[in-house]
């Protein structure tokens, strides 16, 4: 029986994301079973993948050498506890598949003495001959597995080092590293759980291990019943995989599913971006994180009553951290304070999220984003999120902005040097994106890069005349209305 892996575990051996796999998978070159891949076919699929046996090991003994800080250390390298634990189940795994793999080679065995008595016995047929000297020559060469042994052994390692969790009834999977709870990987991994104060004390968090061994690395105050431990009910942000699991767990599906929170936050940094930009840092409390979607906006308000609604220009993955882009603009006494009065520690409410314009999971098409000036920001809170879910085949950022507009022009650089499906396209616009002229010829570079529209998913931010211009010209031009998400900024 071939070594099946979820395509999650072989994108991670093989370097790649879940949608180049997927993209192998419908073109042909690689096959699936039920959303597996077997370990032969990986590597044929992949016949430049060097893994030497130690290669993991040794990679994991740079980092930690490197590491001097204790909390980085501990950050890496799971507990002595977890690493026994896995060890042990691996152990187990290991006995069973070698006990199957003995009674097969008996069986075997006998088969060939079974064929050796028919021949004795009367005058062996060409075909029984031919089939007993394979047999015999087959069992004389053992498996041939050399080719497979670096992949599995380096499986084996991963396995280690990290733990695969697949989440009921989404299907949803992510790995545990090192010493992160069920939730903090969870969150990394761009899943879109439930959960509340993210510390052991409202319950909102709470799993059901379905299979697998978790261990508790935090105290709670929130009780759980009698029934729910029977039942294997746990908080997500107290415990830590020790296994392999499969939970049941809570979801947010879409936009409606994430509630309204008001939640005082502390201003963390305010920095420059450009002359006309700031980049607005708050940190939410330790017990009351923002559960948002990426792509959503919330109202900001101040103490001394000004306000604004603004798009989170962060990842909900980047957990108490939430950033915006704020530019200055006459007249709106929100940015004037962020520009001249607002300092780190002070109290800024964060009420929300709102909006639907977030990110369709259940697509694994391309992903094709057109910010408009300052609607970088939900834009890039969509990139980031998409990153983190390794889920879409290909990601395409078109920036249009007018002179030097593109104020973070160095980490969408950033994101293209460092992956190999993500593309970026600067474009400078011959005047105001509140001309429709200067916004469709634009837009005419993007039609001419991918002419089959309906092969991706399109997400445009950005001023209202630049949002409605493109929503126009891209329907126009034949992309189907489920595949486009709008979101029209104000000024």
């Amino acid at each position: 029986m071939p070594q099946l892996l979820t395509l999650t575990r072989a994108a991670r051996l093989v370097g790649v994301s879940r949608g180049a796999l997927q993209s192998k998978i419908r073109s042909g070159e690689l096959a699936a079973f039920e959303g597996m891949v077997a370990a032969e076919d990986l590597l044929r699929a992949y016949p430049e993948l060097k893994l030497e046996d130690h290669a993991a090991l040794e990679r994991f003994e740079r980092i930690k050498d490197a590491a001097f800080a204790r909390r980085v250390r501990e950050r890496l390298l799971p507990s002595s506890e977890v690493l026994i634990a896995r060890l042990t189940e691996m152990s187990r795994e290991r006995a069973q598949a070698q006990a199957q793999v003995e009674y097969y080679r008996a069986l075997v065995e006998q088969l060939q003495v079974k064929l050796r008595e028919i021949g004795d016995a009367v005058a062996p047929q060409a075909t029984a001959a031919r089939l007993l000297a394979w047999l015999t020559h087959s069992l004389a060469a053992g498996p041939q597995a050399e080719e497979l042994q670096p992949l599995l052994v380096h499986e084996s390692f991963l396995r280690i080092m990290t733990a695969h969790v697949q989440v009921k009834p989404s299907g949803r999977e992510f790995f545990v590293d090192g010493n992160d709870s069920l939730l903090e990987a969870a969150l990394r991994a761009g899943l879109s759980l439930d959960y509340g104060c993210s510390i052991g004390s409202c319950g909102k968090c709470k799993a059901r291990i379905l299979s697998g061994e978790v261990q508790k690395t935090r105290h709670s105050d929130y009780p759980l019943t009698a029934a729910e431990k029977h039942a294997g009910v746990v908080l997500m942000c107290c415990n830590t995989a020790v296994v392999d699991l499969v939970i049941e767990a809570r979801e947010a599906h879409g936009a409606a599913d994430m509630p309204l929170q008001s939640i005082e936050a502390k201003v963390k940094a305010v920095e420059p971006l450009a002359d006309d930009m700031r980049l607005l840092h708050l940190q939410t409390p330790r017990t009351n994180r923002l559960r948002f979607l990426a792509g959503q906006s919330v109202s900001l308000s101040l103490a001394d009553g000004a306000a604004a609604s603004v798009p989170v220009a962060s990842c909900p993955c980047d957990d108490r951290n939430l950033q915006f882009h704020i530019r200055r603009c006459a007249g709106v006494a929100f940015a004037e304070h962020v520009f001249t009065g607002l300092r780190g520690g002070d109290t800024v409410r964060v009420d929300g999220p709102r909006g639907a314009f977030v990110l369709n999971e259940a697509s694994h098409r391309p992903l094709i984003f057109i910010a408009g000036e300052t609607g970088f920001a939900p834009v890039k809170s969509l990139i980031e999120h998409a990153m983190a879910l390794d889920a879409a085949e290909a990601l395409h950022l078109y920036w249009i902005a007018s002179g030097t507009g593109h104020y973070l022009d160095n980490l969408c650089r950033s994101w293209s040097d460092a992956l190999d499906n993500f593309r970026y396209t600067p474009l400078t616009a011959d005047g105001t994106l509140a001309e429709e002229a200067v916004v469709q010829r634009a837009l005419r570079q993007v039609l001419q890069d991918h002419p089959q529209l309906g092969d991706h998913d399109f997400y445009v931010a950005g001023p209202e005349p630049l949002a409605n211009a493109a929503e126009y010209l891209l329907l126009e031009s034949g992309l189907p209305r489920a595949q486009l998400s709008v979101s029209a900024l104000g000024a």
